[in-house]
């Protein structure tokens, strides 16, 4: 899951002296509860297996472009799944994996293959790409090489540099709006839970299952708000704090980025004997910033600047999997001058291929449209500088990753009051280090929603804890979509604790594999939310 947060949209765009109004139309109001959405004639499954998954199925659904007008222009939303086999039936299992601008064709074969055969057997596991992604039409791609390599520093240390990374966030929004101006004020959260309700219907089921990872925990509570009579259970794994959409998540956001990579550089100097940069953390976190100087002057193949260096390493924030990978390629680098490691790390885990423009593209398009965001780049500027001096990994290459903001050509929503005491038992699951959705999401969430129960990872600093090889965590979800189980605990903000993996080892040889159920898992999560 490449991730970040987003927030704030005015009405009116404040850059380089300049104002541009908003359109009307964009911008306008719309019914919080449009015609409710008729059953629809049934779906036409058809076998798409994969030799992963064999027993994976897909269809098409055709849903309102505007909810409030079901009538009105249609788009169409690609399903798959994996039918239930066991006598016991509960019902479609709808899962999503994040992003925004995740694809969720795939995790659902993932889950039902790496959830217990038995409870797996009971569920219609649904996967879907949201409007505007992937196999959905139309599908988004506002700007084909956005992130192709060398892109300007990050770090805007001349006012050169910071009009360079200006002048590409301005045009990622133009290139956007000129493109798909009759689409963009229909792509957000809202609309896309509305679409989550349309697939329960187009399913014949009276209330749905939905289990979601990262910004599929904040689609998943948005859901529920709309449509609380519908909702039988609710998995939340890696929860989006509720309270801080957008802008504020991506600043604290910020700072837990910071903490899991020098925890990934205190790994390192804990592993000195494998790779030889030192077992002192601050020197091997001054080697790593000394590197990024260097590729800023010199990019390693042509391919890896300052801004691709931290596009690598930003994975390692969510899964801790892949450090031995971004160590080698790391102490290669520092050590002997060998840039080959690097581009391949690069490529393998920082470089955005077509999906990735179009991952990119309905992120952008969607928190732009959720919520307010700053129009006046005076804001991005002083709030980026200040986290900076604390958080200097990655403060401000999150802050252009979500700059078209700034100049978004939609208005913008307000974000969802998730809090609900509507709902059945819902399950949350949180890792104390999460750098992508920190903590304190989950305990809001805890909070927010009533008869809620939290399952803490202490310790672990993943995204996305659950089907990844933590026993502990799975039995609490097992337990819950067999029969509705919840652990309660005896106060705290947790109700049920368990202890996070061990970290990696250093690879055993360069050409060791990273295929595991974690691996796989977050393969298929949509980075930055």
């Amino acid at each position: 899951m490449r991730q970040r947060a987003a927030v704030l949209c005015g009405a009116a765009v404040i850059a380089a002296g300049t104002v541009t109004a908003v359109p009307a139309d964009a911008s306008a109001p719309r019914p919080a509860h449009p015609a409710p959405v008729a059953p629809a004639a049934g779906l036409h499954w058809e076998k798409c297996a994969t030799e992963d998954y064999p027993t994976l199925q897909c269809a098409s659904l055709e849903v309102p472009l505007d909810h409030a007008r079901p009538r009105g222009r249609r788009i169409t939303l690609a399903l798959s799944r994996v039918p239930h086999t066991a006598g016991t039936y509960q019902g479609p299992l709808l899962v999503n994996p994040g992003g925004p601008g995740g694809s969720g064709l795939t995790l659902a074969g993932f889950v039902a293959s790496s959830l217990p055969a038995r409870v797996a057997a009971q569920y219609d596991v649904i996967g879907f790409d949201p409007r505007g992604v992937g196999r959905s039409t139309p599908a988004l791609d506002c700007l084909p090489g956005h992130f192709d390599p060398v892109r300007p520093d990050s770090l805007p240390d001349t006012p050169d540099v910071e009009q360079a990374n200006l002048a590409r966030a301005e045009s990622f929004a133009d290139a956007c709006g000129e493109k798909y101006a009759d689409v963009l004020p229909y792509i957000d959260t809202v609309d896309a839970a509305r679409d989550v309700d349309a697939i329960r219907a187009a399913l014949g089921a009276e209330k749905l299952n939905y289990f979601g990872y990262s910004y599929g925990t904040y689609l998943g509570a948005v859901y529920a708000k709309l449509h609380p009579d519908r909702v039988r259970r609710l998995v939340l794994d890696s929860v989006v704090g509720p309270d801080d959409v957008w802008y504020d998540a991506n600043l604290n956001q910020d700072l837990a980025f910071n903490d899991r990579h020098r925890a990934f550089l205190a790994w390192i100097a804990e592993h000195d004997a494998a790779y030889g940069l030192g077992s002192d953390p601050e020197r091997v976190e001054a080697a790593w910033y000394a590197m990024r100087t260097a590729l800023a002057k010199r990019p390693a193949g042509g391919k890896v600047g300052a801004s691709e260096l931290e596009d690598t390493y930003m994975p390692g924030g969510y899964y801790n999997g892949y450090w031995p990978y971004l160590a080698e390629a790391f102490a290669s680098y520092a050590k002997d001058e060998d840039t080959g490691p690097l581009v391949e790390a690069y490529e393998n885990f920082g470089a955005l291929d077509a999906s990735g423009d179009n991952g990119y593209s309905v992120y952008t398009a969607v928190q732009c449209r959720d919520a307010a965001w700053p129009r006046d780049w005076d804001e991005w500027r002083d709030d980026s500088w200040d986290l900076y001096e604390k958080a200097p990994f990655m403060v401000w290459n999150n802050a252009w990753y979500n700059a078209p903001c700034a100049f978004w050509p939609t208005g913008s929503g307000q974000p969802v009051d998730v809090a609900n005491g509507e709902l059945p038992p819902v399950l949350l699951f949180q890792a104390t280090g999460d750098a992508a959705t920190p903590y304190e999401g989950g305990v809001a969430a805890h909070r927010l929603l009533r008869d809620s129960a939290l399952v803490v990872e202490e310790g672990g600093g993943n995204h996305g804890i659950t089907l990844s090889g933590n026993d502990c965590l799975d039995e609490h979800l097992a337990a819950y979509l067999t029969d509705g189980t919840v652990p309660r605990g005896g106060g705290g903000e947790a109700d049920a604790v368990c202890q996070a993996l061990p970290d990696p080892k250093p690879l055993e040889s360069k050409a060791a594999s990273t295929s595991s159920r974690g691996s796989t898992l977050h393969g298929l999560l949509g980075f930055r939310r």
